[in-house]
């Protein structure tokens, strides 16, 4: 089940004194502020100490896989409710959570969010405890109640739908990110190109420039002072599902690599390759649903034959089963010491505005 078909089925019933019609559209409210990647989750200072901030801290803090060094998902704040002011209030991502048996202050000051008929419904339903709502304090904002008769049964369900809870935000933030990043416009060319030579498409932000392009290839890069971002697509037959297979991808990613990505194009003798050696980074797969079609995600470490250049990739497998086509499409940075959780974020947005050729008719040019 994905994500967003959890949050329909867990939607009704629950009304929150805190959400107006006008709040949920973003009307007349301020434009949510913060930076990719933030999450405030309000929680009474008892239960932030206790088993119930344990289980959302083991969760949300939780470190990204696939970057080199110790980067959590998102970077957690943690707000006592009696603190949430104005300007708390507004921060793009925020998670509200309580259990009915908590008599703090704290706890109070979020039970009285909630109407007496959602109390009521928290109290009868054991498997409700959760409620997404966009634009409640400011625009382009969205708020995660978190919810349960006791602490117990709270903490249980939290740790059944971890996952579920994550991707919520990182499909938000991938969202708002796409809309970010092609509000400039985008690269001309590129979806020409694909859509004639390659029967796919895909998005490409300005400020990307297309630096090679082939029949079975296309890589555009980004080069900035403090990183570089680079998208490539790939391409082959589709020949069996053996294809998806965590050895047969990472030698495809390697007879690409090695064909088209140089550390300098002057010198192909040192080239990209997939980092295999490193006992505790493994390259991890992952069977995913991308975009309503089966695909692998791999993620892990690449760096040159040469050892003088590396970082962190991800990338998805998929079909365009109509065209039997294989693709293989990924992003990958060097951004030697800089932080890399919200280029890879950044990275995977684009990566997923990727569509095959069913698809061409309702995305447009």
């Amino acid at each position: 089940m994905t994500s967003s078909k959890i949050f329909v089925i867990l939607f009704f019933a629950l009304v929150f004194a805190a959400c107006s019609s006008d709040e949920k559209d973003g009307a007349n409210l301020p434009s949510a502020s913060g930076r990719t990647g933030d999450m405030f989750i309000i929680i009474d200072s008892i239960q932030r100490k206790g088993p119930l901030g344990d289980a959302l801290n083991s969760i949300f803090n939780a470190e990204m896989a696939g970057l080199p060094r110790d980067e959590s998902i998102f970077h957690v704040n943690w707000i006592d409710p009696r603190k949430l002011n104005f300007v708390l209030k507004q921060r793009r991502n925020l998670i509200f959570a309580v259990s009915l048996d908590q008599s703090s202050s704290g706890a109070t000051y979020i039970k009285n969010l909630f109407t007496e008929e959602s109390v009521e419904k928290i109290k009868s339903d054991s498997a409700f405890f959760v409620r997404t709502v966009p634009n409640v304090f400011a625009k382009g904002q969205e708020v995660m109640y978190l919810f349960g008769n006791t602490q117990e049964q709270l903490i249980k369900n939290i740790n059944k739908n971890s996952k579920q809870l994550v991707d919520h935000f990182n499909n938000t933030e991938k969202e708002r990110l796409t809309k970010s990043l092609l509000k400039a416009g985008q690269v001309k060319g590129v979806s020409d190109f694909l859509r004639k030579n390659f029967e796919c498409d895909i998005k490409a932000p300005f400020g990307y420039k297309l630096a090679d392009k082939n029949g079975e290839f296309l890589w555009m890069r980004q080069i900035n002072p403090k990183d570089d971002k680079d998208i490539f697509i790939a391409r082959k037959p589709y020949r069996s599902q053996d294809q998806f297979r965590a050895d047969s991808l990472i030698s495809f990613r390697d007879q690409i690599c090695k064909k088209y990505l140089f550390e300098d194009p002057a010198m192909t003798d040192s080239y990209l390759m997939t980092e295999t050696t490193i006992p505790f980074l493994q390259v991890s797969t992952t069977p995913i649903t991308f975009n309503g079609h089966y695909a692998v995600e791999m993620r892990g470490l690449w760096r040159t034959n040469n050892k003088s250049m590396g970082g962190p990739f991800v990338g998805y497998a998929l079909v365009d089963e109509a065209k039997g086509i294989f693709y293989y499409i990924e992003g990958f940075t060097f951004s030697p010491g800089k932080t890399q959780r919200e280029i890879m974020r950044e990275l995977e947005a684009i990566l997923f505005t990727f569509r095959v050729s069913s698809e061409l008719s309702k995305t447009g040019s």
